[in-house]
């Protein structure tokens, strides 16, 4: 068991640190030697993991970001008494507590999306299936703010849902653009009256 959970544990620390190689500098510029470097481990321990560069850019988009967004977007809005008022929250929150390493670097998912989507079906699909699961989290939270007559009944919480994942993702790569957490200010401030739009 012992030799199972150090086996788990190697692994993770690779993708946590594949993660943080392939935010700083995009999957194709990523080191594989620095990687290494930052594990303490060998190549080979690397390889035993993972077989190619390929299919540890696919574990880190499947693990690694695919629970990023779980985690920040869709968990603290499941069964929530009020999903537009958490939704603010969130949205608050993680804009206000934003560091300059974040405006520096710039969404992960975005950026992977940006750079491998139109040269590696895999990664592609991948992140493809990240932004689906973030849409329709946040779709069935509004469904339910609808259900509940929380909201108004005129609007496609799919749409809704759909505008705003978008105007995350792109606010992050403007400030990125920009250097300047501004956009993601004047976002935040956008959608927090786009939300209090929808109220009943």
């Amino acid at each position: 068991m012992s030799a199972r959970r150090d086996s788990v544990r190697t692994r993770r620390l690779v993708l946590e640190a594949a993660f943080d190689q392939i935010h700083r500098h995009g999957f194709q510029a990523a080191s594989l030697t620095e990687i290494v470097a930052a594990t303490g481990l060998t190549k080979g321990a690397l390889y035993h993991h993972f077989p190619s560069k390929q299919a540890l850019g696919y574990a880190v988009v499947e693990e690694v970001l695919a629970e990023l967004i779980e985690e920040t977007w869709i968990k603290p809005l499941q069964d929530c008494p009020d999903p537009v008022g958490r939704l603010k929250e969130l949205i608050t929150r993680t804009i206000d507590q934003a560091q300059p390493l974040d405006v520096l670097l710039g969404c992960p998912v975005n950026n992977l999306a940006l750079e491998m989507s139109p040269v590696d079906e895999g990664f592609r699909r991948r992140i493809q299936a990240i932004y689906e699961r973030w849409r329709q989290g946040t779709a069935e939270a509004l469904r339910r703010a609808r259900n509940a007559g929380q909201v108004r009944g005129d609007f496609d919480p799919g749409e809704a849902a759909l505008f705003i994942v978008g105007s995350l993702a792109g606010c992050r790569s403007l400030a990125k653009n920009t250097q300047s957490l501004e956009p993601m200010l004047a976002c935040r401030r956008s959608l927090a009256r786009y939300l209090d739009g929808l109220r009943a």
